[in-house]
């Protein structure tokens, strides 16, 4: 990593969290990440997994907040791609991180279900094995290319009641309206930051981050507009910058006073500051990314 790099990132770091909070960040980067997955429930018991994996002499441990996630303790992601549970679409690798979003909106049969930023469909398929296969999901993806992974994996899930939108949420008719809507908006990766990548410092800069918030605040605008009355949003990146994460919402919800956060509640998260009362930032250490995540209710 380049010296002028790990200045800019660590001036970035401490800008937003206190000295030792930020060298903890770049710890938590440095960290090797294990290697997670869900059961999908919609395909197979979770017992049944669990005895596929010990069969393959694969160790585990189960995540205290969802109890189909687990974490390998001695196996690689390889190994369990070469499973007939892993080929069958039975599991899904997915990070813890990015597996919250979906649990935090809760997602109930029967209930039409907007996914605004969806490839490549960890979060779609995930929506759709909590609901029981049972809600209406709207996935979009405005890249041809990442729309068609996003159709292979919902497909390979066997998820049903699940329509693929190859267009840009932000271009959505106003006319359309969701109980539920899952925003996990493009951002600066500032959670997910790789300092052994090589190339980091040409697309880790300050110009991503400022292209990042306008799109960001102009996707958030557009969801509210598309949320019924009574309805739920939540809001997600794999940032930990306030200024695409808190100082978005915090401005979205200034203009207009149906909104109101909904306090999330999740324990055995590792978690840095946050200014938003009820959000969540998830740390990032060898098992989590860091994460963003706020619940928003639009009062009838």
């Amino acid at each position: 990593m380049e010296k002028s790099f790990y200045e800019f990132l660590n001036n970035l770091l401490k800008k937003e969290y206190e000295s030792k909070i930020a060298k903890e960040i770049i710890d938590g980067y440095n960290k090797k990440r294990a290697t997670t997955f869900r059961v999908n429930t919609n395909k197979i018991e979770i017992e049944k997994v669990k005895n596929v994996l010990k069969s393959s002499n694969i160790s585990f441990k189960n995540v205290a907040w969802c109890r189909e996630a687990f974490i390998l303790e001695n196996g690689k992601e390889k190994e369990l791609q070469e499973l007939g549970i892993y080929q069958d679409g039975q599991i899904y690798l997915q990070s813890l991180s990015s597996m919250i979003p979906a649990i935090v909106l809760n997602p109930q049969q029967k209930e039409n279900i907007l996914d605004m930023c969806a490839a490549p469909g960890g979060k779609t398929t995930q929506i759709a094995s909590i609901s029981q296969n049972q809600a209406y999901i709207t996935a979009c993806e405005r890249n041809p290319i990442r729309a068609e992974k996003l159709k292979y994996n919902i497909q390979k899930q066997g998820c049903k009641g699940t329509i693929v939108m190859t267009k840009d949420a932000r271009e959505l008719d106003e006319l359309l309206s969701f109980d539920k809507i899952l925003l996990d908006a493009p951002c600066s990766g500032s959670g997910t930051i790789n300092l052994e990548d090589e190339k980091i410092s040409q697309y880790f800069t300050k110009e991503l981050i400022s292209k990042s918030i306008k799109t960001q605040m102009t996707l958030l605008r557009k969801a509210i507009k598309l949320l019924k009355p009574g309805g739920e949003l939540v809001y997600s990146t794999c940032s930990i910058l306030k200024e695409e994460n808190e100082n978005i919402v915090q401005q979205v919800i200034s203009e207009n006073k149906t909104l109101k956060i909904m306090p999330i509640e999740m324990n055995s998260i590792p978690t840095l500051p946050c200014t938003l009362n009820g959000a969540l930032i998830v740390k990032p250490n060898e098992e989590y990314e860091g994460f963003f995540i706020v619940k928003i209710k639009k009062e009838a």
